[in-house]
């Protein structure tokens, strides 16, 4: 069966590239590890930076809650969210993940991103990866 995402229907010219990476992501919250991996996919969207997808084998799930919240795109799908918790520290819909997503975004699958500003760090080679500046 046929899950192909609609926005690019409306909009051909929108980007949306997925490529395996080697690059070193770590992700940490309140003194704890909670994600590490050298297999990430690198999902580069026309208007958007970089965002390094993490397997979900390489996350501490342990550290997770989902929540409620979600969010739709229509050149991904349907995102859930998870909070961490790390040592007494809770950081809210910090990750999100594409569970069933379009066709054209299935390497995502079993991928999870994280918000940089809300991890205390999220190193892409070692280097701190800055939230986006707000839009003006």
């Amino acid at each position: 069966m046929s899950n192909k995402a609609p926005g690019f229907e409306k909009n051909p010219a929108h980007r949306v590239d997925i490529a395996p990476s080697t690059v070193h992501v770590k992700v940490e919250l309140g003194g704890q590890i909670v994600a590490e991996t050298k297999a990430p996919q690198r999902l580069d969207e026309s208007n958007h930076g970089p965002v390094y997808y993490v397997p979900r084998a390489d996350v501490n799930t342990m550290l997770l809650k989902k929540t409620d919240h979600t969010s739709y795109c229509p050149y991904k799908g349907h995102a859930s969210y998870y909070t961490i918790v790390a040592n007494g520290r809770e950081a809210e819909n910090a990750i999100w993940s594409y569970e069933t997503p379009y066709d054209e975004c299935a390497p995502i699958t079993e991928y999870m991103a994280f918000y940089p500003g809300r991890v205390d760090a999220l190193l892409v080679d070692g280097q701190k990866v800055e939230p986006p500046a707000p839009k003006k």
